[in-house]
This record gives C-alpha cells, structure tokens and sequence, in this order.
C-alpha cells in the first residue's frame, strides 16, 4: 500500500513564489562599484519574470546551460532563480581559475550563454576563440553603455529586462530536473561537473535552515562572502530566499575593511567564508574598531579553520564561529559543528576542541570512514581513514566524465579527505589524502601542524607541505607568513619551540621557511600544489640523526 499524499515536486519556483508573496517588502542589498543597491523581494520577483522572458527570447530552452561569469550580487541572484525555474540549467563559472580550465569548463558543459560582469570581459575575450558552442554574451553593467569588447554577439542585460514583459507563468518542472551546474576547481586534472535537481537543492535547502545547521530565519541578514561561483554560496541564497531573510552581497569587494562596514552599516547577522578571510578580518580588527555585535555566527568552511583562530574570535570579540565541512559533489552540505547540549557542561578547553572538529552529519548525510583496505574503521577519535558519504544532494556520477568510477565505492562517494570519527560522531580532517606526510610509514596531519603553527602570536599564515626525504621518505616544511609587525623578528627555533608540547616530537617540521604569502586557490584555500612545485628542488639542510 502507498501513502495517499499530493504530487508537489520539490522545485526552487515554490522558494520564489513564497518570497514574492510573504516578504515583498525585505531587502536585497548589493555593493556595486557604483555604490550601493537596494531594493525589494517584490522589486527583484519582477525582474526576475523580465529575465526569464529575456532568456525565452534569446532561444534558451529546458536543459540548456547558461553560464554566469560574476562577482556577488543582486543581478547574479536574479540568474539563480530565473535560470532553473525556467527549465534551464544554471552553470556558475569561476572567475578565478585559469583561463585554459574556464574554457574546458564552458565548452564540456556546452554553455549557451555567458552572463559576464563588465568587470570580467577581459578574460572571456582571451579564450573567446575556443567558445565554440557560445551562442551569446550578456554584458552586467551600470554602466549607460555597453564596454568595448571583441565578444560577439553582445547583449546589455539591463536593455533586456526593460524590453521584457513583467509577467512570466513559470512551467511545471520535475523534481528530478536539473537545475544548477558547478565544477571543481581542478587541483588535479580537468575540473569535473557537478549537476544539482531542484530536489537535491531544495532538500540541502530546508536542511542548513534548522537549529542544528545554520539555524537561518526571516529576522536573519545574510552575507555570503563565500563567491556565488562557489558551489552556490554554500547554499546561501536560497536558503536566505525560504525564509525571507534579508540578503546582502559584497560585489568584487572583499578586503577585510570593506566587510566590516558592510557587517557594521547593514547589521549583518550571519556570514561565511573560507577561513583566510576571517584571519585577515582577526588581524584588522586587532587594530580597527567595528561595531560587529549583530552578528550571531559566522560560518567557516572550505578548509579547516585553526582552533586559535575559533577561540580569539570568541574570547576578543564575542563573535561565535561555526565550523562547517562540505564538497561540489555534495551541494554542499555535509557536516556542522555545534556542541550537542550534553556537551556544553564540559570545560572551556574540552568544548573548543569539539568546535574546532568539523562537525557531525546534518540530516540525511550517511557518512563512514575505511581504512586502506576498505574496512571501516572505528568511531574512536583517534583511527584514521578516507571519508566517505551518500546522501539526497550527493552526486551519484559527474557530468559526463570518466572519472565517475573511481570516485565511487559501492554507492559511498569518496571525499578524499583523511578523518576520524569521535564517539560522538564529530568528524575532524586530518588532511587530504595527497596531502599526508608519510614519515617513516607513519601518517602526519599537515592540517593539524599548520593550525598549530597559526595558534603562534607572531603568525599570519602558514601551510605545510610533504616533501621527499632521504632517509625517512617524506617529511614537513613548514612555510610561515609572519604577521607584518614581526618579519624579520622571529625564527624557526621559536616555531619549534611553541611547537614542543603541542604535537609529538617526530611532527615537528625539519624546517620552517619564511614567506611573503602563501599561494591560494582559486576558491581561496591553501595551494598546496602550488607549493610543491615552488619546493620542488629543495634540499633539506641536514638529515637528522633521530626524530
């Protein structure tokens, strides 16, 4: 026998209808070069209707990829509703990978149209010769007239929504349909696509809303400093929309000041970004007052952020951070990191060790670790093993790549993050599986040292990297950005010595370089790669006689 309930296909058109009819009157806030824009939920539903009937009147059909090539703001959001409730598939671009990876990615999504912030034109008109299946570029721009440009054809987005009718009926979709694209940043090999249905992003949707998630609600003002070509702002928009909270976005400017006044002037309850932003926005606010009191938490993700980092912000600032762990392949939700209530009556240096670890599933994430043999290893604290997850917003292929196989291991996709796994189920990453040092045939966490390292006063940033070694097959160079009052005025003996306690003997770096800064990604987290190969011919100074 099956239930006798209603079809009601689980589709991002029912967010839109709900905003337009229950919080017409909130804001959307955007910081463009030209100043701030505002206006209303009511204000963007409309546009929103122009720019669907624009891209009807473009040719866009059900499953065309229409790609966006943007900073954060209000006209990005526009294409994040416009797009799938229209049938077609929403495919952010990253601006920041190289210009051979954004090519590949337009041409395997085979993108129809690029919306493009004036801005960013300089890099499409490099690759343009390689967009063979382009049929368009939408220029954003508040400018009166469209920029110079080799692209072709061209349109000006704001022309097209003038031109549009204010009304569009949106089409009944299946909750299976697509509707978002994202690829990963291609740290190794071609980036690989990631294709979301509005079912997936509705049910991640409802579940970063609840207590234990990011706890989101009407009164909430959102600011996604992560980039909207990220995985979808973690979510961010959409789940901000559900609830009518206010949404605030930051445009191309993201130094730590510009955030703070934006946080100050807007009441920003809520925020998230990848931890090299919020150490930039520890070290100013060490030195500039902000008046920062309306925000309840901040969301950290993309990499592990240092306990150091969770507990100044707490302690100086009153400022709570909440760890977040997640993936492309997973929409991205995968894991929160709030103290369970039993929790909460240990003491101080008991519950920030707990909120330093990642978190434990959110709801419907299925996740276990396997050892080498593809054993799961115990929930222990301490038995390391590859992460591995399923769930209803997790991938079960990439789009159209071979690499889907080896990503899989009896429908469990494979993270590649190395973890334990607590009695409490609270997972820590210890690192990415290329990302170990393997000293001697035992494991070192690089994630562990350098957050350890960056628990130091004098340091800004630091990133470990494994590399060859003579006698004990690899071991860790750390490489430390001094904050900018003490370069030249520490040492690698004091690293070491702050060291001592803190990790076994045998982690403790063979060397510690000083650097200017640490390469990124394009995402924003430590470049590992990068490093290597900037480490390559490195020749380690001695060879010590016991570790």
């Amino acid at each position: 026998m099956k239930g006798l309930m209603m079809e009601y296909p689980l589709t991002l058109t029912h967010l839109l209808e709900r905003v337009r009819k229950l919080y017409p009157h909130k804001e959307i806030v955007s910081r463009m070069p030209s100043g701030l824009h505002r206006y209303t939920y009511g204000e963007y539903y409309e546009r929103v209707c122009r720019l669907a009937n624009a891209l009807r009147s473009l040719g866009v059909q059900k499953g065309d990829r229409v790609a966006t090539f943007a900073w954060n703001h209000y006209r990005h959001f526009e294409l994040y509703f416009a797009v799938p409730c229209l049938g077609a598939v929403l495919h952010t671009l990253n601006i920041r990978l190289f210009p051979d990876q954004i090519a590949y990615i337009v041409n395997h999504a085979e993108d129809q149209l690029i919306f493009v912030d004036d801005s960013l034109i300089p890099v499409l008109e490099r690759i343009q010769p390689q967009l063979k299946g382009v049929k368009g570029y939408v220029i954003m721009t508040d400018s009166e007239r469209l920029p110079e440009t080799s692209l072709s054809p061209v349109y000006d987005y704001e022309a097209l929504l003038r031109e549009a009718d204010p009304h569009f009926e949106f089409p009944t979709l299946e909750e299976d349909d697509a509707a978002v694209m994202c690829y990963t940043s291609g740290t190794t090999g071609n980036p690989k696509g990631a294709v979301y249905s509005h079912r997936a992003l509705v049910l991640h949707t409802l579940v970063e809303c609840l207590p234990d998630g990011m706890a989101l609600g009407e009164r909430d003002v959102v600011l996604p400093i992560v980039p909207m070509f990220h995985v979808n702002a973690w979510g961010l928009p959409f789940a901000a929309t559900l609830v009518g909270a206010k949404q605030v976005y930051p445009g191309p400017h993201l130094h730590p000041r510009d955030i703070a006044e934006l946080i100050q002037q807007e009441k920003v309850t809520l925020t998230a970004g990848v931890p090299t932003i919020w150490l930039g926005m520890y070290e100013l606010l060490q030195s500039e007052r902000y008046d920062l009191s309306s925000l309840r938490t901040v969301i950290i993700g993309g990499s592990a952020a240092p306990r150091s980092l969770i507990e100044g912000f707490e302690k100086r600032f009153g400022i709570s951070i909440t760890h977040a762990w997640g993936m492309t392949e997973m929409s991205p939700l995968g894991t929160v990191s709030k103290l369970k209530s039993h929790l909460e009556q240990l003491p101080e240096e008991e519950r920030f060790a707990y909120r330093a670890k990642q978190g434990i599933p959110a709801p419907f994430v299925e996740l276990r670790a396997v050892d080498d043999q593809g054993r799961e290893v115990p929930w222990d604290g301490q038995t390391m093993g590859e992460l591995q997850v399923r769930g209803p917003w997790i991938i079960r292929s990439y789009y159209n790549d071979p690499r889907t196989e080896e990503a899989f291991d009896d429908g469990w996709f494979r993270t590649g993050d190395v973890v334990t796994i607590d009695p409490e189920g609270y997972i820590q990453i210890v690192d990415r599986t290329k990302d170990l040092v393997k000293s001697g045939g035992e494991w070192i966490s690089s994630v562990e040292l350098e957050n350890a390292i960056m628990a130091h006063p004098k340091v800004k940033e630091a990133a470990v990297i494994a590399l060859p070694h003579p006698k004990w097959q690899e071991r860790p160079l750390a490489c430390v950005v001094p904050k900018e009052e003490f370069k030249d005025k520490i040492t690698k003996d004091e690293i070491l010595e702050f060291l001592r306690d803190k990790v076994a003997k045998w982690w403790l770096p063979d060397e510690v370089v000083f650097v200017e800064e640490i390469p990124k990604t394009s995402v924003g987290k430590f470049d590992k790669k990068a490093l290597r190969k900037q480490f390559e011919d490195y020749t380690w100074p001695t060879t010590p006689d016991e570790i």
